[in-house]
């Protein structure tokens, strides 16, 4: 049950993001979806790694900054030149989330499936 703190984390920022009213200029909304999908994509492959027990901290810190920095840097890029190129981090991003999503879905059906055969294999007993 470790990979609660996560979790919580995720649900108590959706809670605040929500009932916290703060306005940003219409130029940084690229920017902030951006952001959203990074650190989604790392709450995600950190509950993948963890489930997988080969949870690294540094790596999931790492790996949070350097693709939001490099997300940040193709929107700016592309602000620059006159081209969406953040569709390409928004695409990257929304494959990993669901690849990771799958990946722990996958994990706890696995799971849950063991443990009910157990279960069953204990009453027949």
């Amino acid at each position: 049950m470790w990979f609660i703190l996560p979790v919580l984390g995720l649900i108590l920022g959706a809670y605040l993001g929500s009932t916290v009213t703060f306005q940003l200029p219409a130029i940084y909304l690229k920017y902030m979806s951006i952001a959203v999908l990074a650190s989604l994509d790392s709450v995600f492959g950190g509950i993948k790694s963890i489930m997988e027990e080969k949870f690294d901290g540094t790596i999931l810190l790492t790996g949070f900054f350097t693709n939001a920095l490099l997300a940040a840097l193709l929107t700016y890029l592309g602000d620059r030149l006159g081209v969406d190129l953040y569709y390409a981090a928004v695409f990257a991003f929304g494959v990993r989330l669901f690849q990771n999503l799958a990946t722990i879905r996958h994990h706890f059906l696995i799971n849950y499936r063991k443990k009910r055969s157990l279960r069953r294999g204990e009453k027949s007993e």
